[in-house]
């Protein structure tokens, strides 16, 4: 195979900036030979086979166990029909199966299409078709099955495999969920559409070895991984076995100290989101780390799996680690056993740095990234000079370059703010289906067009000053305020909605909207809000609706969201000054 050179200009040309700030045991201009996705866990199979590789909710599989059942699964998923190129959708939260099934789809020869297990039934409808996902791997929890089962009743999924969620907890746990949380399982066999129901036990039936796909890693898709891209309006960055399995590889260039088989990795953040997908589960896996589970994210129930296991690793979004600060018993508990702690989703705040920093005496380093890179690009140095604001520098192999604002084509001179764009080994291949969006969000020279703009300063660090593209991030996610106006023009009462991010004291930001009732007509939030749920995720929810006798519009009569963005700020300011006061 050919290796993927490290550097996205020739050596003749001048050496990038951030090179002076680069760390001394890190190499930019590093090579990476791309290999399929899975061999991250057949390494650690081979090498660590007896380490345990899960902890979830007690019980623990090693590297052997989980690599065995990979095999069996990907060989039932093959009975099942699934070849070269089939979509596999798994829609569950974090637990073994997600793992499990992961890999087994990678090996049949199917890409992986992450489902987020909060979205609605229309969400989940939208994305299976235009995905063309043909199976759907799930649990037997009532939240999860019935929304299953809804796209079967629909006919836009052919078929579903059920996992037992009581079978992956320690005996006890799993003999006591059974007596006293059976209300929340469901029952697959009794379904009216039970002839397209595929149970877990009749998957890993041994019955004989999976057929190998040849796999060409940087071309072959790997996973669809669904995004609002710059318009709001989903799709599918495909992401090659090259792109993921390099982005886990420069990932772990820039925390050399880490040592395989050693490492615990903390999984709160969801395996589904590409962040966890890459910096939890396969650079747990690709470390032959072991994953500590957490099937859904209660603080106090972190801390004690902290407390207890000893985790040294823990990626999160800024929300986690200022929770966790401001626990009102956190001295009780002993996070001395981390050591890195990597931020992204949202910006970091210097503050939450470092009073994180101070209370547990690990490393919190804040990196960039999105879904069409796989997803990290620039991450701070572990050891060096702190900046406030800042992205930190490329990571290895990877080239970032700021572009002129109404020509992606020119690079603007230093210092000077510009479009964030991307090349390297982790960029995706394009969207799914989608040419012409795929056109336009590369430059004529093959730089990923991210929508932020930034300037880089003298030492090679960039900032984000300003987003080109109209996006929320709300704890973490992407959350596009197009797609939640268009879901509250459905409703009969509105003429106007105009939907902006606000600031909020533990999201980061979160979506206001601002409506104009149509003339005569009556609704009040809560009319709205109910109107939504059927509609949007809980994270999509706006936090606040405010209605308006009219909504500020530009010149030639386009709703404009300036206007509200002041009006929000000073609020904002005005509460701080307020609050400082007091």
């Amino acid at each position: 195979m050919t290796p993927v050179e490290a550097s996205a200009r020739s050596e003749a040309e001048p050496s990038p900036r951030w090179l002076k700030s680069y760390p001394q045991n890190v190499e930019w201009r590093q090579k990476f030979t791309p290999h399929p996705l899975y061999a991250l866990l057949d390494q650690a199979v081979a090498r660590f086979g007896t380490n345990t590789a899960t902890n979830f909710l007690g019980r623990t599989m090693t590297y052997s166990e989980i690599g065995r059942l990979v095999e069996l699964a990907a060989a039932g998923l093959q009975r099942l029909g699934v070849r070269k190129g089939t979509k596999v959708g798994l829609l569950l939260p974090n637990s073994p199966t997600f793992i499990i099934y992961y890999f087994a789809t990678l090996k049949a020869g199917g890409i992986v299409v992450n489902y987020n297990p909060l979205y609605t039934v229309e969400e989940l409808k939208f994305q299976v078709k235009d995905s063309e996902t043909e199976i759907i791997v799930t649990l037997d929890l009532k939240l999860l099955f019935d929304k299953a089962e809804a796209l079967l009743k629909d006919g836009v999924l052919k078929q579903v495999v059920v996992a037992s969620f009581a079978s992956l907890l320690p005996g006890t746990k799993s003999v006591l969920f059974r007596l006293f949380k059976g209300r929340e399982l469901a029952h697959p066999m009794s379904s009216p559409v039970k002839d397209r129901i595929v149970l877990e036990g009749q998957v890993l039936a041994d019955h004989g070895l999976r057929t190998p796909f040849p796999i060409d890693p940087e071309n072959d898709i790997a996973v669809l991984q669904y995004t609002g891209g710059t318009t709001g309006t989903p799709k599918g960055a495909m992401l090659t076995h090259a792109n993921v399995y390099i982005n886990v590889l420069q990932v772990i260039d820039w925390a050399p100290e880490l040592l395989d088989g050693k490492e615990k990795v903390m999984g709160v953040l969801p395996f589904f989101h590409v962040f966890a997908m890459t910096v939890v589960m396969n650079f747990g896996v690709a470390k032959a780390a072991e994953i500590i589970i957490v099937p859904r994210f209660v603080l106090d129930d972190a801390l004690k799996l902290i407390n207890q296991i000893r985790p040294t690793v823990m990626p999160g979004v800024p929300t986690l680690f200022n929770a966790i600060m401001n626990h009102p018993k956190i001295k009780s508990y002993d996070l001395s056993s981390l050591k890195f702690c990597l931020s992204g989703g949202a910006p970091l705040p210097t503050e939450v740095k470092q009073r994180f920093e101070s209370l547990t005496g690990c490393k919190v380093v804040e990196g960039y990234g999105l879904s069409e890179t796989s997803p990290v690009v620039t991450c701070n140095p572990i050891h060096g000079p702190v900046k406030t604001g800042m992205i930190g520098i490329p990571l290895p192999a990877t080239f970032v370059s700021l572009r002129d604002l109404d020509d992606p084509d020119k690079e603007v001179p230093q210092g000077e703010k510009g479009e964030v764009c991307i090349k390297g080994p982790q960029v995706m291949k394009g969207y799914w289906k989608r040419e012409k969006e795929t056109a336009q969000i590369f430059t004529s020279d093959g730089f990923l067009r991210t929508g932020d703009v930034a300037r880089m300063d003298d030492d090679g660090f960039f900032a984000i000053e300003d987003r080109i593209k109209d996006l929320i991030i709300c704890s973490g996610y992407n959350v596009y305020p197009r797609m939640i106006e268009e879901r509250i023009y459905e409703h009969p009462a509105v003429e106007e909605v105009t939907v902006i991010g606000v600031k909020d004291p533990y999201r980061g930001e979160a979506p206001k909207a601002f409506i104009k009732l149509k003339a005569g007509a009556t609704a009040t939030a809560d009319d709205i809000m109910t109107y939504l749920e059927k509609y949007l995720s809980k994270i999509e929810l706006p936090a606040a609706i405010e209605f308006r006798d009219s909504l500020p519009k530009t010149m030639i009569g386009k709703l404009s969201k300036k206007e509200l963005k002041q009006e929000e700020a000073l609020r904002a300011e005005e509460a701080d000054k307020s609050g400082s006061r007091g």
